[in-house]
């Protein structure tokens, strides 16, 4: 369990509250005084050190506010008084349905949650690095890393890269003179790479402008740190600091809008708003770190998007979407006369603004899966690019493949790829577009043996992009040494642990297999060579043997065909 820095668990007493003591003490004799005195610590072995924690964070919290002083315009009264006014109305508006009025309920959401959480936490290697971690500033830079990291980004997969990243910079001084190249080498396969990059920004702000000191509150974490936002800040606050603060990521949105029945967009401003202020209701004051992992955590394993662990949940008993379940089984099996006494949403207004439309009715089939609801996603848009890998099989040290780097902005920034030019959405050919770019790196290069081999298919968050993939090797010229500013030659092991995306390895494996290729799908696709190809069952094998032309035997028609069918081959690829 991670015990909270700066906040006193239940039942025990903080130093301050002793002070009154220390004033009675005084009108004691000197013996008295130090008995009583020698009591209060053997009583309390952490007192002190809780209170020299309290006073380092009381001491950053005063440099963070200095900073945001001089770098933020403070809002007038008058805009904070409008805008308390405006959240007030709007939890007036809401039904009690959707809410937490009673607090006997957010304790009991409170205690079964931090209880479940006590027994069935996974064993993650940033919890444990933070649990014993001591110092303030390494425990906020190890939950910082973790939580940049499992943005958009399964559990399974960040683990091994957390624990290399962690080897590596173990401090924020260490990822802050860390170079670009490094950091997009380390992220290289994780995805969204601007995160990286924005992580080392963080840090090298840290270091250079904050005096190596984190910031404690969320509020100042979001608003000195790039890339940390919302979330992020809650989550380095409360886990790292102990503050108070709600947090909503995917997971704890699907938790809420279950066991609120909230049913309309969970995208929309109204909701979110409405989620974050659950958030900071619910979140435990003693232990908010734990209560945050623990409302995430419940999201992960139990309460999932598709195939939810109902009778495993312990919150159950508070949840509206089980409620209505339990109550559509008790109707569908006529066991008791009437409606069971279920609550429901009894707004005021014509449509409930937390409601699901009243075109989105609920399926009983869906169960709890009807919540959360989101609007559809636009689909990204399309894009396509030739590109080619250059190798030089006969290269000292061993054959070389040429990659370039893409420009320090926008998607991919800063990362290595095969030289690559964009295609015309009409699919015509851009084998002499893409020869010229070729040359501009390499010099002249023979035109005859550029061989298209087939295609990638690879969705970013926003872009669907297809690759036409073509190959040119330097069988018989001079091996190219020099290279122009921004371009490098790897070998094929240097190139598996360069700064490449996902992307690019797929392609190069098309190339590596010299035959055509499809890869298909976003993160996690495989190519589709002849040889994984679905064997036919016996029957179909008979109909395509019954089916298929003949083809003459002898050694002088079969080579002739051979010929025929190889030159249609290279009119089809050199068609522009």
């Amino acid at each position: 369990m991670l015990r909270q820095v700066g906040t006193a668990r239940r039942g025990q007493i903080s130093l301050a509250e002793t002070q009154p003591e220390w004033s009675y003490l005084s009108a004691q004799p000197a013996k008295s005084k130090l008995l009583s005195l020698w009591r209060a610590i053997m009583k309390k072995p952490q007192a002190a050190v809780r209170s020299r924690l309290r006073k380092q964070a009381s001491r950053q919290e005063g440099r963070e506010k200095r900073v945001l002083s001089s770098s933020q315009v403070k809002p007038s009264t008058a805009a904070g008084l409008a805008k308390r006014q405006e959240e007030a109305a709007w939890q007036a508006s809401v039904s009690s349905y959707h809410l937490f009025r009673d607090t006997a309920e957010v304790m009991a959401f409170r205690e079964n949650l931090l209880n479940w959480y006590d027994r069935e936490k996974r064993d993650l290697p940033w919890r444990r690095l933070a649990e014993g971690e001591v110092d303030l500033d390494r425990r906020a830079y190890a939950v910082w890393v973790s939580e940049v990291m499992l943005q958009q980004t399964q559990v399974a997969t960040v683990i091994d890269y957390y624990t290399r990243w962690m080897q590596k910079w173990p401090t924020l001084q260490d990822l802050a003179s860390a170079s670009l190249e490094e950091v997009n080498q380390l992220w290289a396969g994780l995805g969204y790479y601007s995160r990286g990059r924005r992580l080392q920004q963080g840090a090298r702000k840290v270091v250079e402008e904050l005096g190596g000191h984190v910031p404690h509150t969320a509020e100042s974490l979001q608003r000195l740190l790039p890339g940390v936002g919302r979330y992020t800040a809650g989550a380095i606050a409360s886990i790292a600091f102990g503050q108070a603060t709600g947090v909503v990521d995917g997971n704890v949105i699907r938790v809420l809008c279950r066991v609120r029945a909230i049913g309309a967009d969970s995208s929309s401003t109204l909701v979110s708003q409405h989620l974050w202020g659950l958030s900071q209701q619910l979140v435990d004051p003693a232990r908010p770190g734990d209560f945050n992992q623990a409302a995430m955590e419940l999201g992960a394993l139990v309460c999932t998007p598709q195939h939810p662990r109902c009778s495993q949940c312990p919150v159950r008993s508070l949840c509206r979407a089980h409620q209505k379940v339990e109550r559509g089984k008790l109707l569908a099996s006529q066991s008791l006369p009437g409606s069971p006494d279920v609550e429901e949403c009894a707004s005021s207004t014509e449509q409930c603004q937390l409601c699901a439309h009243p075109t989105e009715p609920w399926d009983q089939t869906l169960g709890v899966t009807n919540f959360p609801r989101k609007a559809s996603r636009r689909p990204p848009r399309e894009e396509r690019s030739a590109i080619c890998v250059l190798e030089q099989p006969r290269a000292p040290g061993g054959p070389q493949i040429l990659l370039v780097q893409r420009p320090s902005s926008g998607l991919l920034a800063g990362l290595w790829e095969f030289p690559s030019v964009t295609a015309e959405a009409s699919g015509r050919c851009q084998h002499e577009a893409l020869l010229q770019e070729l040359q501009s790196w390499a010099g002249p290069l023979p035109a005859s043996h550029l061989q298209h081999l087939g295609q990638v298919v690879h969705t970013f968050s926003h872009i669907k992009l297809t690759y036409q993939v073509y190959g040119l090797a330097l069988e018989g010229q001079t091996p190219v040494t020099i290279v122009p500013p921004g371009a490098r030659w790897l070998t094929r092991e240097e190139f598996h642990t360069a700064a490449v995306s996902t992307a690019m390895k797929k392609v190069f494996r098309v190339y590596e297999g010299q035959q055509p290729g499809i890869c298909k799908g976003s993160k996690r696709s495989q190519v589709s060579t002849p040889s994984s190809r679905k064997k036919p069952s016996p029957g179909q094998q008979l109909l395509d043997n019954f089916f298929r032309p003949l083809i003459p035997t002898d050694s002088s028609n079969l080579n002739k065909h051979k010929q025929e069918e190889q030159q249609m081959e290279r009119e089809k690829q050199a068609l522009c």
